[in-house]
């Protein structure tokens, strides 16, 4: 379990929170998200000397970062945002409203909504883990037998089908 702490400790800038997803992605060997090729390096921009960000294929020509294809991907708001609200969304009891997270993450609720619609269209069961057979072993779900010799297991009382069948 994660803390808000340890976010801050893990991921203090935005080129930390981007080699992690790097890390995680791909592992050490960036891909191409466009043609799968891992002919790749790091971006030049004359201007702006290394974009430590981006990548650039050396196969299709095209520039991309590793948000590409990702929720993060086409967002204004920083990567270290994104990873607080995944991590309040995920240790939320009851549940986060869009309000709340609002609040907590100084941001605005509209912004924070479609935030949390992303998270949670990546979070959905896509019927992968469940499919084909599925063995499972027996289980007893309920409480404790009750004992055999209950004085009002015999009689209608309460909440029971034949409750008013002897008031004639």
């Amino acid at each position: 379990m994660v803390s808000l702490v340890e976010v801050y400790r893990r991921w203090p800038t935005k080129y930390d929170c981007i080699a992690h997803l790097e890390a995680v992605r791909w592992g050490g060997l960036p891909l191409c998200p466009y043609c799968g090729t891992d002919r790749v390096s790091r971006n030049r921009d004359i201007k702006r000397g290394l974009t430590a960000s981006r990548w650039k294929c050396q196969r299709c020509d095209r520039s991309f970062s590793v948000t590409v294809g990702t929720i993060f991907q086409n967002s204004h708001v920083d990567l270290q945002r994104w990873f607080l609200l995944i991590l309040l969304m995920l240790n939320a009891k009851k549940g986060l409203s869009a309000m709340q997270a609002a609040r907590d993450l100084d941001m605005r609720r509209p912004t924070v909504w479609s935030m949390m619609h992303r998270v949670r269209a990546a979070l959905a069961d896509d019927g992968k883990l469940l499919s084909g057979i599925v063995e499972m072993d027996e289980a007893y779900v309920g409480g404790k037998r009750r004992p055999a010799n209950r004085k009002d297991d015999d009689e209608p009382g309460r909440h029971r089908p034949g409750r008013f069948k002897s008031l004639r």
